[in-house]
């Protein structure tokens, strides 16, 4: 409505300043030159109308404008005051006025609402301009886990900690490190997860903190648990009779020297008992032996590997044995292409491990089965499993199995699993088992 008047106005002054300008023409030409004299003012005046009437919204516009810029937005324009060209721009302005304080409330409160969520987690937060160091956001919980009421620059963290400095600056985007930092005279371990983000032409990093001291001593303290509690029963099944039989031999002994004879009876008995010592001795040397085999691989050759000749090879290793034991070993590959990167002496060695394994658990099965196969999982990680129809095991088993020394063999060391899961892991891999009591058992090792 305010649009169509002001329309009219001008379209009004136009033929106004178009008659006049006719009149004016026609007097010039019959000669009656007081018309053009008196148009002259009116003319100047219309024209100056039209040109204070564009010059107002050129003025209202240039202000919006600068007001834009300045991100002021709480000015409300008056709309029926203003000169009727002027009220549906002023109308405007407030409309877009209003709009951006909504969206401003919106975002205020967005950000307020984040900032308490980064405030209530327990995870450290710091994020920095990687070009100038300034630091951008640093909640609570960084501050409290570092001790560090304010931090205005990435680089003032070097004069507090310069190892964790180096670590942070190191870090890149995606990665994840576990450092140790000394707080309250104490050693903490800290996960620290960097990403990064581009914002207005500048490219900030978020680091995370997290405090695994806690969860990696409780990890630490059930690891130690479990193999003290095999080591204590593996040396305690060779002291005991050793110091049982040493006993024994000690009173014979005593005895012999009162009698002052030397049957050969006795010499015999004295003979077993010294061996039987000697054999339970290196027993127990073995076994140390053992415990010292699970550190001896500190390095991968890794090389580009066929998983069909690596299976053919394990197969012709293995099938004197299968057929000596009437045991069928399937082979599985639906890629008959695929390979992996892997050191292969120290695949194949974990492999043959799981195969005499499974031999093992299908022996007395009446028609036992193994199979060996191979696939690649959708996020592009290649998956071996050795598999078999044997015993099965009992979930307490399972959670054992992979425990040094542990063994469910009389003759057995215990480190096989250890070690396989040892070398699975410096693949950056891992081994898992799924097993049931009576039907059989899968081994499943994930290579990346």
């Amino acid at each position: 409505m305010i649009f169509k008047r002001y329309e009219w106005q001008l379209l009004l002054r136009v033929l106004i300043l178009f008659a006049i300008l006719c009149g004016a023409a026609y007097g010039l030409a019959g000669g009656q030159y007081i018309y053009s004299i008196v148009a002259a003012p009116v003319v100047t005046y219309v024209i100056v109308s039209i040109l204070k009437q564009y010059t107002k919204v050129q003025q209202e516009v240039q202000e919006f404008s600068e007001a834009v810029h300045y991100r002021d937005f709480s000015r409300h324009y008056a709309i029926k005051s203003a000169p009727a060209n002027v009220q549906i721009l002023r109308k405007g302005f407030n409309d877009i006025n209003v709009t951006f304080k909504t969206i401003n409330r919106e975002r205020e409160t967005q950000y307020h609402y984040l900032q308490k969520i980064l405030e209530l987690v327990g995870t450290g937060i710091l994020s920095y301009d990687q070009e100038t160091g300034e630091t951008g956001w640093v909640n609570e919980s960084f501050k409290n886990l570092l001790n560090i009421p304010y931090l205005k620059s990435i680089y003032s963290l070097e004069k507090r900690d310069e190892n964790l400095y180096k670590e942070i600056i190191s870090l890149k985007s995606g990665d994840s490190k576990v450092v140790t930092i000394i707080k309250d005279q104490q050693k903490v371990k800290l996960q620290l997860m960097a990403s990064v983000l581009r914002s207005e032409n500048k490219v900030y990093k978020l680091v995370a903190f997290q405090n695994v001291s806690d969860a990696m001593d409780e990890s630490e303290s059930n690891a130690w648990s479990k193999l003290l509690n095999v080591m204590t029963h593996e040396i305690m099944n060779s002291v005991a009779p050793i110091s049982s039989l040493a006993d024994t031999l000690k009173n014979r002994i005593k005895s012999l020297d009162k009698s002052n004879t030397s049957g050969q009876h006795d010499l015999e008995d004295l003979e077993l008992g010294i061996d039987t010592i000697k054999r339970r001795s290196e027993g127990l040397l073995k076994f140390t032996e053992s415990y010292r085999s699970l550190n001896k691989i500190t390095k991968l050759e890794l090389q580009k590997v066929s998983v069909y000749d690596l299976f053919e090879n394990l197969n012709t290793l293995m099938l004197p044995t299968l057929q000596k034991k009437n045991i069928e070993l399937d082979i599985i590959l639906r890629e008959i292409n695929m390979t992996i990167d892997v050191d292969v002496n120290l695949i194949e060695q974990v492999l043959i491990n799981l195969l005499v394994n499974a031999i093992e658990a299908v022996k007395d099965q009446p028609e036992p089965i193994m199979s060996l196969s191979a696939e690649i999982l959708a996020n592009g990680k290649s998956v071996l499993k050795v598999s078999d129809n044997g015993v099965g095991m009992s979930p307490e088993l399972m959670e054992k199995i992979f425990i040094p020394f542990f063994s469910t063999r009389k003759t057995g060391s215990g480190i096989g699993l250890s070690l396989c899961k040892q070398i699975m892991l410096m693949h950056k891999g891992n081994i898992q088992v799924q097993s049931t009591e009576g039907k059989g058992t899968v081994f499943i090792l994930q290579v990346n």
